[in-house]
């Protein structure tokens, strides 16, 4: 379903600045109804990853496949969802504005658009408000409306760019129980988050990134065994302690 095969990326040095690599030969294979967890701090990687995984950058070496086909791959689009992590609406339009371009944008029949969107609204609560513009929407609601947006063509994969940001508990809990349903439906799913209690009870495979390395690809049991702990949290921080550890010791 997406495999990165030693895949290695380094943005455009500034004046006066070095910058480190963001990703270094990472690869990983994510197979169809798995969810992949992709954790790791500010600058680690995630967001490079994911931009590439959508081709909105390109590697400078390595490759990247989805569904078997290059990333850029126009072709396989419509099998993809997207959420990214901030909303970025036109002020003055409504959801069911954003419907119906997603869908044309998707090929969808207006008959199909109108169906999968008026469920949705419903499902994420946004029937009642569906009129309204986004622009006042809140944060949980934009949060969702991006929900309906990239799950409106039905995607056999969904790629969600920190899906709890910025939610309140009850809103986190909406977002965790429509992700476990789709798990339950089947679907392919590579989320990225910082908060790591949410990612240990919705997860099938951990990918942890730091400074552009990969530093565990596998189950989150093998991965806190690996560091005798008991939750995924407890084991990333062991782990990211001992590697700074050791990069201070070779300093």
């Amino acid at each position: 379903m997406i495999s990165f095969d030693n895949v290695s990326k380094q943005y455009n040095k500034e004046l006066f600045q070095k910058v480190a690599p963001a990703l270094v030969g990472l690869s990983f294979a994510l197979a169809n109804g798995k969810t992949l967890g992709l954790i790791g701090a500010n600058g680690a990687g995630k967001s490079t990853s994911i931009r590439l995984l959508m081709d909105f950058i390109r590697p400078d070496s390595g490759q990247i496949t989805l569904f078997d086909r290059p990333a850029g791959d126009l072709a396989s689009r419509h099998r993809l969802g997207y959420l990214p992590e901030t909303a970025s609406f036109p002020a003055n339009l409504n959801i069911l504005d954003m419907i119906r371009f997603t869908g044309a944008t998707c090929g969808m029949t207006a008959k199909t658009r109108k169906e999968r969107g008026d469920g949705l609204l419903a499902e994420l609560n946004l029937w009642e408000a569906r009129k309204k513009p986004l622009r006042n929407y809140s944060k949980g609601m934009q949060q969702r409306a991006n929900f309906v947006l990239a799950l409106l063509n039905d995607p056999q994969l969904l790629i969600l760019d920190e899906p709890m940001s910025g939610l309140d508990p009850l809103g986190r809990n909406q977002i965790i129980t429509l992700i476990q349903n789709l798990k339950g439906q089947g679907k392919t799913i590579l989320f990225c988050s910082h908060i790591l209690s949410d990612v240990d009870r919705l997860v099938d495979e951990l990918l942890v990134l730091h400074q552009g390395h990969r530093l565990f690809y596998g189950e989150p049991r093998d991965f806190l065994k690996n560091e005798g702990q008991e939750s995924v949290e407890a084991a990333y921080l062991s782990l990211i302690a001992k590697e700074n550890a050791g990069e201070n010791h070779a300093v």
